[in-house]
């Protein structure tokens, strides 16, 4: 055991194995593209999701029950799928992690809008506003946190699931899981899961630190649980 994390540890410090190609900056930057560009778009089609139904308060139980089953699907039998449908390329991983990374934004986003203390929207309504006025200047302020800790939650899961990447001959950390596999390489496959798990950890906690950050002074109008 202490001979493979030595060989882990002079894995991951090698010069010659964070350059080139096959490199660990390549595959991170990879890794990252994906996982950010799949969140970007799942935030595009669950935020206005989420919004409309905690606004109006229609549609709340489908949108919820679309978002369960959603998170339900097998990824890998997903991108296999639309693999099999689209041929070779990057869309069968991008719609598995968008389908993956939706329900905890719908979530997130429903929940934080229902959150919102109906006499604060009823003094917004009493003052004049109109219902677009209550949504954006009232309750999507006060549902920002929860808002927040959905698309955190989508992030996450969507990085640490981006390794399927490698499974159908893209690239990303996954490449070295996948090949480590293939190899019989155990230093090469804990090398990729230690670096996934550690974006994992680090975009967590920078999220983490900018939530605070941002509502740290902010005083809570919502309802308490």
């Amino acid at each position: 055991m202490y001979e493979l994390f030595k060989d882990l540890g002079a894995w991951l410090v090698s010069g010659d194995q964070w350059g080139g190609a096959d490199g660990i900056a390549q595959r991170l930057a990879e890794h990252l593209q994906y996982s950010l560009l799949a969140t970007l778009i799942a935030a595009a089609i669950a935020l206005p999701v989420g919004l409309l139904i905690g606004h109006t308060g229609r549609g709340a139980f489908l949108a919820i029950n679309l978002s369960s089953f959603g998170r339900a699907l097998p990824t890998v039998g997903l991108v296999v799928l639309v693999f099999l449908a689209s041929g070779l390329s990057m869309w069968p991983v991008y719609i598995a992690l968008v389908a993956l990374a939706v329900p905890s934004i719908v979530t997130n986003t429903y929940a934080g809008m229902t959150a919102v203390d109906p006499e604060v929207k009823d003094a917004a309504r009493g003052q004049g506003m109109r219902a677009h006025q209550v949504l954006f200047q009232v309750e999507l302020p006060l549902a920002l946190p929860l808002i927040m800790t959905g698309l955190r939650l989508a992030l996450i899961q969507v990085v640490a699931t981006a390794t399927i990447a490698a499974y159908v001959s893209f690239g990303g950390l996954g490449r070295y899981v996948f090949d480590g596999l293939a190899q019989r390489d155990l230093v090469q496959v804990l090398g990729g899961a230690v670096l996934v798990a550690l974006v994992a950890v680090v975009l967590d906690l920078a999220l983490s630190g900018l939530q605070r950050l941002l509502f740290r002074h902010r005083p809570s109008t919502l309802k308490s649980a």
